[in-house]
């Protein structure tokens, strides 16, 4: 990538570098950097629904994974830099935890419940105690089925990235034992 700058700025003439085409360019760049990095099979959810985030944690040599299930209060940014923000209350406390949407660690999202919002962001919810905080649900067959549907998506794409983790760590284990002989 670093290449790729230095070869824009060396054939960038100086004059075309002032008007801010030089930064239009580099803009570009950015995006298409960006676009790489976005996770494939991306789980579709809204603000409002209660979900379960299934987060990849790495202790040394040891990986499992940690279930995070709560309410999505807000989306924000775009493209790579997307979180979203999830809150539960755990043990009569509220606990907020924000990720990010294109991580490599979160495995899945589950949703549990659509929620029926008319907000894109659920702050007042932070003020909110016991009934108060509950957010209404959406019923019906139709979100029934979307909801299963968007699941088993989701199962689907982790299902997928796993077996392409476990067929890396093989071919790393072959060219480890080739590169002892």
């Amino acid at each position: 990538m670093l290449n790729l700058f230095q070869h824009l700025i060396e054939e960038t003439p100086k004059q075309v570098r002032g008007d801010g085409s030089f930064r239009r360019i580099v803009m570009d760049i950015i995006k298409t950097i960006e676009e790489t990095q976005k996770r494939p099979g991306a789980q579709g959810f809204n603000v409002g629904d209660t979900v379960k985030v299934y987060f990849k944690i790495i202790e040394g040599k040891t990986e499992r994974i940690q279930v995070y299930e709560g309410i999505v209060l807000c989306k924000k940014n775009e493209g790579a830099r997307q979180t979203f923000t999830v809150r539960k209350i755990s043990y009569g406390v509220g606990v907020e935890r924000v990720f990010p949407y294109n991580s490599p660690r979160i495995v899945k999202v589950d949703v549990v419940r659509p929620g029926k919002v008319r907000r894109s962001k659920l702050y007042y919810l932070r003020d909110k105690i016991g009934k108060d905080a509950k957010v209404k649900t959406l019923v019906g067959g139709k979100i029934a089925a979307e909801i299963a549907a968007r699941n088993a998506r989701a199962e689907a794409a982790a299902a997928a990235t796993e077996a392409q983790i476990k067929e890396e760590r093989k071919e790393a284990a072959a060219e480890k034992a080739n590169a002892a002989k």
